[in-house]
């Protein structure tokens, strides 16, 4: 994988983005993005990610949405949705306003992808290092979590995302029939 560095956030994104958030809270993706910068960098999941066929969504970036996922407790749909629609999102990735972000099923195949090359705790491990070097937490304490829990819940998600897709799907499909009496 041909590490490349995280895309400065565009300037009509950065103008927009604190525009909007100087009317409330400073949204904690923003905040992420100012305070640490570029906190997952690709080199970091190069075993993973190879460098044949087409070019795909940053790891680091990705590592990124899955965070902000965990932290605000979204499916993947709706994760994807807020990359696609959100504008806090759209900054702590460097993205253009007009970016149309990725499906959904993107983040289920990254984590896949973490698990069968053994990273499952690399997201952790980068986020409590520079949690740590900017003196945020302290080392020795109770920091970490169990990532068997974590991982069993994304199972789970997965799972629900899925038979809820699958119904969708069907009810698509389905032919409408016409209602009588």
């Amino acid at each position: 994988m041909r590490p490349r560095p995280w895309p400065k956030v565009p300037e009509l994104t950065a103008q927009v983005a604190r525009a909007v958030a100087a009317r409330g809270p400073y949204p904690l993706a923003m905040r992420v993005r100012d305070e640490l910068g570029e906190l997952f960098a690709d080199a970091e999941f190069a075993e993973a990610f190879g460098v044949r066929g087409r070019p795909g969504w940053s790891p680091g970036q990705l590592a990124l949405v899955t965070v902000l996922q965990f932290a605000e407790n979204l499916t993947d749909r709706a994760a994807s949705h807020r990359v696609r629609y959100g504008m806090d999102l759209k900054y702590a990735l460097g993205l253009e306003l007009d970016d149309p972000g990725f499906d959904a099923s993107v983040l289920s195949e990254f984590r896949t992808r973490l698990v069968e090359h053994g990273m499952e705790e690399k997201v952790l491990d980068l986020l409590l290092t520079a949690l740590k070097d900017r003196g945020l937490v302290k080392a020795g304490g109770k920091q970490r979590t169990d990532s068997t829990r974590v991982l069993a819940a994304v199972r789970d998600l997965n799972r629900l995302e899925l038979a809820g897709e699958t119904l969708r799907a069907a009810l698509e499909r389905w032919p409408a029939r016409p209602r009588t009496g």
